[in-house]
């Protein structure tokens, strides 16, 4: 059966150039503390929490990267609403100020696969998918 209604339109997160730039100057330092730095200065900034998330599962520290990345996920929801995101509908990949909510909706889909909710796991991989199949695609990659 067609659907007959037409999908919404896609959901662009403003930009934040302040926590953009203290994110970019965080990665040349490389260190822990600079991330984290960052998410207290900006705590609704998603892009410093997906961040701190990566960084701590690629470090093995699967319950802080769950939780980082839980806070971001948590964080672009509400910036998806306040853009007009009625909880369905494509967020865009290809929109830089998005990627930081497809990355914590990303490692919050392997962190939680990890500490064996698979539910959850399936759930976080296909809603990054419902958003973007090119985020999907992009993040699994890397």
């Amino acid at each position: 059966m067609q659907n007959l209604l037409p999908e919404p339109p896609a959901t662009l997160l403003p930009a934040h150039v302040e926590a953009d730039s203290a994110l970019a100057a965080a990665e040349q330092t490389g260190s822990d503390e600079a991330f984290a730095e960052v998410a207290a200065r900006y705590p609704t900034h998603s892009a410093a929490w997906a961040a701190l998330a990566a960084r701590a599962f690629a470090q093995g520290q699967v319950v802080p990267a769950y939780a980082y990345a839980r806070t971001g996920y948590h964080r672009g929801l509400d910036q998806l609403r306040r853009s007009g995101w009625k909880g369905h509908g494509p967020v865009p990949w290809s929109h830089e100020p998005n990627r930081g909510f497809l990355r914590c909706l990303y490692v919050l889909s392997r962190a939680a696969d990890a500490i064996a909710e698979a539910d959850e796991a399936a759930r976080c991989a296909q809603f990054l998918r419902d958003c973007d199949p090119a985020a999907a695609d992009a993040l699994a990659s890397n």
